[in-house]
């Protein structure tokens, strides 16, 4: 049985650092693409950033050279290190993977960003 698991969030203040994780079970993460949205309140859930099963990265635009996202295949856990963060990064963040046709999504963590 997939499951996903996301913990790691919080409140911190502007250019402060938070690392996201979330522990599967059910599947290995090596062996899929594996995907971090984020959505505000009154916003659409957005991709915030991809890894492929041959490492490749996908990074939004807003985030890029900011976050960074990464497998430990041994923890079978994906992360989300995410630095200089910003107001506007503040949003609910869920991991994602997607297996024959099913997309899987984790309950979310709350990230808030404030002064």
């Amino acid at each position: 049985q997939v499951k996903l698991v996301e913990s790691g969030g919080g409140l911190v203040r502007p250019g402060e650092s938070l690392r996201l994780s979330c522990a599967a079970s059910g599947f290995a993460v090596s062996n899929y693409a594996m995907q971090w949205y984020r959505q505000a309140p009154g916003k659409e859930r957005e991709l915030v950033a991809a890894v492929t099963r041959d490492e490749n990265t996908y990074y939004l635009d807003s985030v890029k050279g900011r976050f960074t996202i990464s497998t430990d295949n041994a923890e079978n856990t994906l992360y989300l290190q995410m630095n200089s963060l910003k107001p506007e990064d503040t949003a609910v963040y869920y991991c994602n993977v997607v297996q024959n046709f099913k997309i899987y999504w984790g309950q979310g963590t709350q990230v808030t960003v404030s002064s």
